[in-house]
Order: structure tokens, then C-alpha cells, then sequence
């Protein structure tokens, strides 16, 4: 069973929350023919509230969970599942074609496919007279 890691955001831009505790999302990144695909288990996240920024070679997930019947709550016996804020962001192992990835929500799963760049090796360079 994976543990819940917790971290503290310092928010110097009010770009995020901030002050608040911050879940690490638990993540599976694989490898397929030509996508590297990431998913991840976001059961409970209405899905405007998660932002997923993609560059080349590199990805960040954010977002919340939000428990409905907090207010209600008098005591509580097993407090496993973490609400609140949340963020992933990892460096790819290889580059991708950011423009070209997608995302999916199925049964509260989240996956974001991501295609592989695919660069030449070699390169054949054409020389130019002046």
C-alpha cells in the first residue's frame, strides 16, 4: 500500500494554495508502442478543478479533492484518503510532442497520453554557397 506524502507549498506568485498541507499524487508512468502514458487515480476530483501543464519533457498535475460532508464530521475512526490539495510534477524520461498529448477521465481513472518525439539520428546537411 503506497504511502501518503505531504508536503508544504510556499506560494511566492498566489499561483496556488498555498500554506495549506499538499498530497503528492501516486502515479503509474508507462511505456507503450508510440505514447509514454501516465495515469493516475483521481476518484472524487470534479475535473475543473484539475490543471495539467505539459512541456517536451516534462509534466505537472494539480488539483483537489474536496470531502462534501466536512462540516457533519464529529469524530473520526480511520482518515486514510487525502483531501485537499494536490500536485505531481516529474521530468519524462524521454522527450514528447506536447501538442499532440491527451487526456482521458474512465471510472475515475486519469490517463494522459503523451506520443513520443521521434528525432532522426542522423542528419544529412546540405551546404550552401555565398
Amino acid at each position: 500500500m503506497a504511502e501518503k506524502k505531504v508536503t508544504k507549498k510556499i506560494n511566492k506568485e498566489n499561483s496556488w494554495p498555498s500554506s495549506e498541507e499538499e498530497g503528492e499524487l501516486a502515479i503509474d508512468l508507462y511505456e507503450i508502442r508510440d505514447d509514454l502514458v501516465l495515469q493516475a487515480a483521481i476518484g472524487g476530483v470534479v475535473i475543473g478543478d484539475l490543471d495539467i501543464s505539459i512541456t517536451n519533457d516534462m509534466i505537472t498535475i494539480r488539483g483537489k479533492r474536496e470531502r462534501e460532508e466536512d462540516s457533519k464530521i464529529e469524530k473520526f475512526y480511520y482518515n486514510e484518503c487525502f483531501w485537499g490539495p494536490f500536485s505531481r510534477s516529474l521530468i519524462l524520461p524521454q522527450e514528447i510532442n506536447a501538442d499532440k498529448a491527451k487526456a482521458t477521465v474512465k471510472n475515475g481513472l486519469l490517463s494522459i497520453y503523451l506520443p513520443k518525439l521521434v528525432k532522426t539520428k542522423k542528419k544529412t546537411l546540405k551546404i550552401e554557397e555565398e
